[in-house]
């Protein structure tokens, strides 16, 4: 058993799109970056680092104690986490993601997450601190003894927790029962949490998150003929005091997923600016003249953004929309499976007890990024309300402001993890010594 209450314990949520990290007990997170990592293979630029190797090999020598295992598969690579180091453009840098369908499948790049956030946006030994690890409902039994093992031989920390998103969420709002939509970067979960579990039997989760609602505005726009030029990809003059003149500028060996990542960056943006949930599902004819609504782009340009910005959202609610948003045939193949997002709750809440339906019914909650959109709970609320039995209360239930909603799963952690009775709850080092990893499926249930 740990007792550890004198220092102040650490949350972790690596998310698709973000990692968020901070200290329990406060309000929001301190360290917020892109959960994907810049890779660059050392095999094609071997010539080139050769130089720089005497002067900079401080960052190297760190490095090789940790990647030996990886290395015989991977060969040599240079990893580059954190917005700062993904903003710089390099040659031939990939960015990759860690994280597929919500289950990590790079560990080796999941490792420089966490030593990012520890080393430098947080500035703390991770020896000294309890850390509190969000993972999603959908995570397996190696998934987590992996994480425990991480945790604990490399980081040696104290004592370690790992939470379901889902349930993190629900404490947020300060319930132990609620049905959670958790519209996050890379796909949308919905999962029912009775009495601080998740029932796996009844959660649902569909591949359309924010990510790929920012594929589908880019598209769109790209068909109209607008082509979003990457921020690397021009510099700015000023010409005259307040007006600038463009150049472009040309860098041939940047690789397509670094473009595609600055062109996302972009295109996210838009759809936070300007994107809202139709009140009644999107058709063509309806939304054809509507006014148009300005966006200047980074390089000066301004775009107007007319039916998009209800048709983009409206995906989430019917995912056929894609097949009329050219170049997006890659997902004609997942489009059948995909349910739109009051099916997946009704789902779901069908799939659980009968006796806890109509609590669930009333106790919706919305989390996730893409949860900030606009008249999105409005219009949720307005679907079930259709589809479900008479007898049900549908409530949909997000807190007012979207950094709560974003934040909602890391907050629910530094609640849980400041509280005096979850003290005895951690996974300690001494436990994990005696029992090994697998002892994590008993103290974190």
């Amino acid at each position: 058993m740990y007792g550890g209450d004198e220092v102040s314990a650490m949350v972790i949520d690596l998310g698709s799109h973000t990692c968020k990290a901070g200290y329990a007990g406060e309000d929001a997170p301190k360290a917020v970056f892109p959960s994907v990592v810049g890779a660059i293979d050392q095999m094609e630029v071997d010539d080139t680092e050769k130089t720089e190797n005497n002067s900079g090999s401080a960052v190297d020598s760190k490095n090789t104690v940790r990647t030996l295992d990886s290395e015989k598969a991977k060969g040599k690579r240079k990893l580059f986490v954190g917005s700062q180091a993904l903003g710089f453009r390099r040659d031939h840098m990939e960015v990759l993601s860690p994280i597929k369908d919500g289950v990590v499948v790079d560990w080796d790049m999941v490792d420089n997450i966490w030593d990012h956030a520890f080393r430098e946006c947080l500035l703390i030994d991770p020896k000294e601190h309890p850390m509190l690890l969000a993972e999603p409902s959908s995570n397996t039994q190696q998934q987590r003894e992996r994480t425990a093992e991480l945790m604990f031989e490399k980081y040696k920390v104290p004592a370690l927790f790992l939470a379901k998103n889902a349930v993190l969420t629900s404490f947020a709002s300060g319930r132990a029962t609620s049905l959670v939509v958790d519209c996050g970067g890379g796909s949308t979960t919905v999962a029912p949490v009775h009495d601080g579990y998740v029932l796996q039997k009844a959660v649902a989760s569909s591949a359309i998150g924010g990510e790929y609602l920012s594929d589908c505005l880019l598209k769109s726009l790209e068909s109209k003929g607008i082509m979003i030029k990457p921020r690397f990809s021009f510099k700015r003059k000023e010409t005259r005091p307040g007006e600038f003149q463009t150049v472009d500028m040309d860098f041939p060996n940047t690789t397509e997923s670094y473009r595609l990542y600055s062109q996302r960056v972009i295109s996210s943006d838009i759809k936070e600016c300007v994107c809202r949930a139709p009140d009644t599902p999107y058709d063509e004819s309806a939304y054809s003249n509507i006014p148009m609504t300005p966006y200047e782009l980074p390089d000066g340009q301004t775009i107007e953004i007319g039916s998009d910005r209800f048709k983009i959202p409206d995906i989430l609610f019917n995912p056929s929309l894609v097949q009329t948003i050219p170049g997006m045939d890659n997902f004609a193949e997942i489009a059948p499976s995909v349910r739109g997002l009051p099916q997946m709750v009704i789902d779901s809440i069908n799939r659980c007890d009968v006796d806890i339906r109509r609590e669930l019914f009333s106790s919706i909650l919305l989390a996730g990024g893409t949860a900030s959109m606009q008249q999105l709970k409005e219009r949720l609320e307005k679907d079930l309300l259709e589809e479900s039995p008479q007898a049900a209360r549908v409530k949909v239930l997000a807190s007012g402001n979207a950094t709560e909603r974003r934040f909602s799963v890391w907050i629910g952690g530094s609640i849980l993890a400041s509280l005096g009775s979850f003290q005895q709850m951690w996974f300690s080092k001494a436990e994990y010594e005696e029992h090994g990893a697998s002892y994590i499926q008993r103290k974190c249930p």
